[in-house]
């Protein structure tokens, strides 16, 4: 069995998966059942200030018969007592001295109330500090969550207040409502953060219901923007933990959060650059048991790939990675039809017809009716493999390079040195 015990920056735990911040750990009594179910760590749900939530809260989005592809929430944070948080985290982490127990904080921004809850969450034995810069709706309308996490200046002064009290170290939660995620990791970083995690909920509106017009969700007929999380944001926030894990100036450890909802997402999110991982809405939509496929599935990967530590899969497909310039424009796939397992739905022919490039031709030989690809004007986009509902039936094939490789970026810099050698020779030719 391979080594699935990870120390992100320090704070250990004896698997890659932690619950993040939120109602699956808003108290001690979740924490533990978490724990006894296996999950390695648990990012207590965001403390701070006394706090008055809404009812209702939650919603979910339902796409093509899969139940909440996206989940959608207007809770802030805790809203139970300091001092019963504090007592239920002395007491959790007294029981399960072996797994990761972080507190996540958000507090108005100044140093004295930063000083102030760090010295109180470190004197009941916690693992380490997330500091929430992410939550965008309730608290960010009171200068804390996302709007200090929008502003770069922001995350450095108040990571910096942090770090000159904690003891323990210091994650900070990245907001994905930025255009570019990396400037608030650089900044984290800069103010002495041990590592950072990401992403938190994106700005949303689950939607509107048709007959009363009301919002969904709604308090009382009124409804307000929330945060977007579930197995639809799987890809932005993968992208995000890629930039962060390839960009030289943030360095430090990732903890990747959003839409991981099995072993194989976890993976995906290892293999770009994430140290671990933090899961919510699969926990609150199947719960806390989840943990032991999570467990199974990724012990038996690293078993099949010949690795025997989570550390040998983090971060290897980061090299990878890298911006559309950087690509070779000669490479080439084209789609191949499999006529033994094609079903001749059409379902290619038509999206290639329709949106794509023309290039799959409905035929007929004796044996009936068929569909091929003409390769020499397909161009590999994968939209006829992608809508195919039978596996196995198209196959993207990569075709023998015609010319040598070159990327957009080595093709501007040889038209660059061109110009300026034709530009040399006429000044020659007029002098």
């Amino acid at each position: 069995m391979a080594d699935l015990s990870i120390n992100l920056a320090g704070i250990r735990s004896p698997n890659p998966f932690w619950l993040a911040s939120a109602p699956p750990t808003n108290t001690g009594y979740q924490v533990q059942r978490a724990f006894e179910a296996g999950w390695g760590g648990a990012v207590w749900k965001t403390l701070g200030e006394p706090i008055i939530n809404t009812s209702s809260r939650f919603a979910a989005v339902h796409f093509g018969g899969q139940r909440v592809a996206g989940f959608n929430n207007i809770e802030l944070i805790s809203d139970r007592p300091l001092e019963v948080n504090l007592r239920e985290i002395a007491e959790t982490k007294k029981r399960f001295p072996d797994r990761a127990v972080v507190a996540s904080l958000m507090v108005e921004p100044t140093r004295e109330k930063w000083h102030e809850i760090v010295k109180m969450v470190e004197a009941v034995g916690v693992d380490g500090l997330e500091l929430n810069f992410g939550c965008p709706h309730g608290m960010a309308e009171r200068g804390m969550g996302a709007a200090s996490g929008q502003q770069p200046d922001l995350v450095e002064l108040q990571t910096m207040w942090v770090k000159e009290v904690a003891t323990t170290p210091v994650i900070v939660k990245l907001t994905p409502n930025i255009t570019d995620i990396t400037a608030t990791a650089r900044a984290a970083v800069r103010g002495g953060a041990n590592a950072i995690s990401l992403i938190n909920t994106i700005n949303s509106l689950a939607g509107v219901d048709l007959d009363s017009w009301n919002t969904v969700p709604h308090v009382g007929g009124k409804g307000a923007h929330g945060g977007y999380c579930g197995p639809a944001v799987k890809p932005i926030a993968l992208n995000m933990v890629a930039e962060c894990a390839r960009n030289p100036e943030v360095g430090v450890p990732i903890s990747g959060i959003g839409g991981i909802s099995d072993w194989r997402d976890t993976a995906e999110f290892l293999l770009m650059g994430a140290t671990g991982v933090q899961v919510c809405t699969a926990a609150m939509h199947h719960g806390f048991r989840i943990v032991e496929d999570m467990i199974d599935g990724l012990n038996d990967y690293l078993d099949e790939k010949g690795l025997s530590s989570i550390a040998e899969l983090v971060g290897q497909t980061v090299p990878r990675y890298s911006d559309w310039g950087n690509l070779d424009l000669n490479y080439k796939v084209v789609a191949r039809i499999n006529r033994d397992i094609c079903i001749n739905c059409n379902k290619c022919h038509i999206a290639c017809e329709d949106t794509s490039h023309q290039c799959i031709d409905m035929l007929t030989d004796p044996s009936g009716s068929y569909l091929e690809v003409v390769e020499e004007d397909c161009v590999g986009c994968n939209l006829c493999s992608i809508v195919c509902p039978v596996d196995g039936a198209i196959d993207m094939v990569e075709l023998v390079p015609e010319q040598e490789p070159v990327t957009w970026n080595e093709r501007q810099s040889a038209i660059a040195m061109l110009q300026s050698v034709r530009d040399q020779s006429t000044k020659e030719a007029i002098s």
